[in-house]
């Protein structure tokens, strides 16, 4: 018996010590393309603009009677890149910003708070910051819509209306809970070098057919510096108290469309899907619009021609009013 325990000891220290060399040479590999990445994002897409003894980055293009800030999802490495499929099309007609926050895509790191009107303050000077003034139309993904909401609670004089893709309310805590421990998992996968091994994996604009072959490279190399960026981390850090910011504060009063995700509510909520899709509704008391769709939480990437008609149709409306 104890010649057999000895052998499994062994077989247990070979594997450890393979499993720790793989692990090595991962992280070596990974530092080394890290080195050159960096010719790949050295120059930013968008203005740099200093926020906060910073630099944040805002992308603007076209023009238009009304102008669209694309605000991006948690964790979404280059919100530039990302959007891209959508105001592409957008851009004949209307005037584009996209903002990059603190940690994301080409914006430097910072030791800033991440509450919610924080990040607020900070996005909206970087847009003054660049020059870009008037009302707007918020398009936030995901997690950025507890900022738009903070936006329209603080300044509603300064928004047209919201188009809220897939974005998150107050009440999606409630079933996926407040856990930040996936979120360091993937900074150390990221930072390990792990994520190289199923990167194709993401739902992000790379791995879809409408980014040029140069912008998937540098999508993808933001994607290695940036998906486990300690200010990421630090913003899901406060999500909890983000909420309940915006669950104290008032309900909408700026039109409002939702378009909702059923695969991402069946993910999120599979006891009850039906009440992802209801949290809107509830927090708006059914004053706004709200459309169902079967594309995933990122549709904006598959199918960005639906998502560029909603947006359209929006717009439209308000003109209309």
């Amino acid at each position: 018996m104890k010649i057999m325990f000895k052998k499994i000891g062994k077989i247990l220290l070979v594997l450890l010590c393979l499993l720790l060399l793989f692990m090595l040479v991962v992280f070596i590999y990974h530092r080394i393309m890290l080195s050159k990445e960096k010719k790949l994002i050295s120059e930013p897409l968008g203005e740099m603009i200093e926020v906060d003894g910073g630099q944040m980055c805002v992308y603007t293009e076209g023009s238009g009677e009304h102008t669209l800030v694309f605000m991006s999802g948690y964790g979404t490495p280059s919100p530039i890149l990302d959007f891209r499929p959508v105001y592409n099309r957008l851009a004949d007609d209307f005037r584009i910003v996209v903002v990059e926050k603190f940690g994301y895509g080409f914006s430097d790191e910072t030791d800033n708070p991440r509450d919610i009107d924080t990040m607020l303050r900070q996005t909206r000077e970087a847009i003054a910051g660049a020059g870009i003034d008037g009302q707007f139309i918020l398009c936030p993904h995901s997690a950025s819509g507890l900022e738009a909401l903070r936006w329209m609670q603080k300044y509603p004089e300064e928004l047209e209306g919201i188009v809220a893709l897939d974005m998150t309310m107050p009440g999606y805590h409630d079933e996926t809970g407040y856990s930040i421990y996936q979120d360091r998992a993937v900074g150390f996968i990221t930072n390990s070098g792990l994520l190289r091994l199923f990167s194709d994996s993401f739902p992000y604009a790379y791995n879809s057919d409408y980014l040029t072959d140069e912008e998937k490279a540098q999508y993808k190399a933001l994607t290695y510096k940036r998906r486990g960026s300690a200010t990421m981390i630090h913003e899901a850090e406060w999500c909890q108290r983000n909420v309940e910011t915006i669950a104290s504060g008032d309900a909408p009063t700026v039109p409002m469309l939702f378009i909702l995700s059923r695969p991402m509510a069946e993910s999120t909520f599979p006891s009850n899907p039906q009440k992802y899709l209801d949290l809107p509704r509830n927090y708006t008391g059914n004053q706004a619009e709200y459309i169902e769709t079967d594309l995933g939480h990122y549709f904006y990437v598959e199918d960005p021609e639906f998502t560029v008609s909603e947006i359209r149709r929006f717009a439209e409306g308000l003109d209309i009013e």
